[in-house]
């Protein structure tokens, strides 16, 4: 009985020193250095919400920006008016695209969401689990930039503004 004590105090403090470690880590827009950064983006094939087929590889030639999401994810919904301002400035140009990728949502929910919110661009939110695990997602919200020749030049951990996807483009673009 006492060695079984002993056993649950140890995990008992090291919960707590995992706690703490991520209760006080800095979280926001952190660009990472990850194994896909500089590697060609993984595969994306997956029906969007309107029932049609979206392909990354179909995206060749211009940038994309992949954003995993979730509705319960308190920074996914604060930063969804910013996307969806880029989104906007962005299909005048015609040189960038945004794909949503569901992230242990349901697919009810998200199209609820986005027809409450907005956002004109393609969201897969059906069987989307595998997409999550070949691109690494531990949580949500993540986005990375995948450039016209379909490598990821870069992966956002924490909600996105505007202006700081503005900066990540123009930074990937020299």
């Amino acid at each position: 009985m006492t060695s079984l004590r002993v056993t649950a105090a140890t995990v008992g403090v090291l919960m707590l020193v995992l706690v703490g470690i991520m209760a006080t880590r800095d979280s926001g827009n952190e660009r990472m250095t990850t194994y896909l950064v500089g590697e060609v983006a993984p595969e994306i094939k997956a029906q969007t919400l309107q029932g049609e087929l979206w392909d990354l590889d179909d995206q060749r030639g211009r940038w994309v920006l992949v954003n995993f999401f979730s509705t319960t994810c308190v920074p996914c919904v604060r930063e969804h008016p910013e996307l969806v301002a880029f989104a906007e400035e962005h299909n005048r140009r015609d040189d960038v695209r945004i794909v949503t990728v569901s992230f242990s949502d349901t697919e009810t929910a998200v199209k609820d969401f986005f027809q409450l919110h907005g956002g004109d661009w393609p969201v897969l939110a059906s069987n989307t689990e595998r997409v999550a695990v070949d691109w690494g997602v531990v949580a949500v919200p993540e986005s990375y930039l995948v450039s016209p020749s379909g490598f990821v030049t870069a992966k956002v951990i924490g909600g996105v503004t505007q202006e700081y996807l503005e900066g990540l483009l123009a930074e990937a673009q020299t």
